[in-house]
């Protein structure tokens, strides 16, 4: 069901990705991604090299489009040369071994470590750049609705920890930072979740700034039975021009990347989220 609950996170006031802003102290995390595979061997190896070069691409320039382009093809048969270190983690570390089950067989984090002067011209390649700029702060103005069941996501509410945990996990492939408002921030502006959705963004992003961050990203979440899962619709301006995109039959976790992803995409300067 959607709304099984996970691993509760503890709130107070503000709830915030784990996630430091780009510079020049964190180029090396910026040039790094990290797939999940089965065990640690090459042809494993390999499709983890593919996944990997798709994802540090998109996290160093912002550019969701880039998996899409056909050059893409091509670069991903020798993604391997691409990557300067690699190492895995065992996703059951401290598990034993079962008699029927070698190590190949067990699911590793594999992550790729890669350099500027390596990636920055295969993003030119495409058409491309490294995004480079402190990334904001996002606060995160979210109505969720399954049924008779509607919330404001909050940074104090009961109601959605699930969620407030999911989204901060959707930031971190992007580098990305969010806040959720304590629900007495929207209580003192007079909105709640009904009026979320409806509220100016102007307005949002001032109340950002309050929450201590830097705009607005704004949303709604409904579970539609006919859909299969959730449909959900997102928002933010950028240097005044409005901005707009939507998912449909999802799970809230990928509904989340989806909201992470095209905001990526807007304020990395690469226009529409698709």
């Amino acid at each position: 069901m959607p709304w099984l609950p996970r691993l509760a996170v503890v709130v107070v006031g503000l709830i915030a990705a784990n996630t430091p802003p780009v510079s020049a102290e964190t180029v090396d995390q910026l040039y790094q991604s990290q797939t999940i595979v089965t065990g640690q061997g090459e042809v494993n190896r390999q499709i983890g090299f593919k996944a990997c070069l798709d994802a540090v691409l998109v996290r160093v320039s912002g550019d969701q489009r880039l998996p899409k382009r056909a050059e893409m093809a091509a670069l991903r048969d020798k993604a391997g040369s691409f990557v300067a270190e690699f190492r895995y983690h065992d996703r059951l570390e401290g598990i034993p071994v079962h008699d029927e089950q070698g190590t190949h067989d067990r699911p590793h984090d594999l992550t790729c470590l890669y350099q500027p002067e390596v990636i920055d011209p295969v993003l030119a390649g495409l058409g491309s750049k490294p995004w480079l700029a402190e990334r904001p702060r996002l606060a995160i103005f979210l109505s969720a609705e399954q049924g008779a069941r509607h919330f404001a996501l909050t940074a104090d509410d009961q109601r959605g920890p699930a969620m407030r945990e999911s989204f901060a996990n959707a930031t971190g492939p992007l580098v990305m930072r969010i806040v959720f408002p304590a629900a007495s921030l929207l209580s003192a502006s007079k909105l709640d979740d009904r009026s979320l959705s409806h509220a100016d963004m102007a307005t949002l992003d001032q109340l950002a700034r309050k929450a201590g961050a830097d705009q607005a990203l704004a949303g709604s979440i409904i579970w539609r039975d006919k859909e299969l899962g959730w449909v959900a619709d997102w928002r933010l301006v950028m240097k005044g021009k409005s901005y707009k995109w939507q998912v449909r039959g999802v799970s809230f976790d990928e509904a989340f990347r989806v909201a992470m992803r095209g905001a990526a995409q807007i304020l990395s300067g690469n226009g529409q989220p698709e």
